[in-house]
């Protein structure tokens, strides 16, 4: 997976599932004169295409490579000769699908209610989870385009964190250096993500 690469458009039918390895994908909603916010990232620990789980073969979000690196990628049709096969499988991305819909709804309101300081920590967190590393390359533009917002809203984000020396930021490098402190400047919603998996996956 290249960063930056789209997997799907919305509108368009789903073709193929995809079970990243040690990448990761954004989930993009597309606004009308904006260029989009991502509402959910998947990791290791899901798959991009779950959609046909519920009988819906054409994509709603785009999916975007956030982090570079290898998926598994199976062709939709024999994805759901498989499903109708293994109806253990089924049952454990049926638990898969409850947990997205429910981090949909929670970037729903954290994007409406909350910060972009606590926002921010928790993005940054929840990328750490997945690239499974606390260090990582990022813009300031790309985390304003993640986030919808603007971008000096980013840097004054950014700079509160870096100043309570959570973070450090420096040409687009970002390494966390206190994870436990950044867990507590961001919103509720990362804890809220983490127990819902935790209690839903197992």
């Amino acid at each position: 997976m290249v960063l930056g690469s789209v997997l799907c458009h919305p509108g368009e039918p789903v073709r193929h599932v995809f079970f990243p390895i040690d990448g990761f994908i954004s989930l993009i909603s597309p606004t009308a004169g904006s260029v989009g916010l991502e509402l959910g990232l998947i990791g290791d620990e899901g798959m991009l295409g779950i959609s046909l789980l519920l009988g819906v073969d054409v994509a709603r979000l785009q999916g975007l490579v956030q982090g570079a690196g290898h998926a598994w990628r199976v062709e939709a049709a024999p994805f759901l000769r498989e499903l109708e096969r293994g109806p253990a499988m089924r049952k454990e991305l049926n638990r898969y699908l409850y947990v997205t819909l429910l981090q949909l709804a929670q970037s729903a309101a954290c994007t409406r209610f909350h910060v972009v300081e606590a926002r921010l920590a928790r993005w940054l967190l929840m990328t750490r989870d997945r690239a499974h590393t606390n260090q990582f390359h990022i813009t300031h533009e790309f985390l304003a385009f993640m986030l919808g917002v603007r971008r000096a809203g980013i840097t004054r984000a950014a700079g509160t964190l870096q100043r309570r020396k959570l973070i450090r930021y420096h040409r687009g490098n970002l390494h966390i250096t206190n994870g436990r402190g950044l867990e507590a400047a961001a919103c509720g919603c990362y804890a809220a993500d983490k127990e819902t998996y935790t209690h839903i996956m197992g």
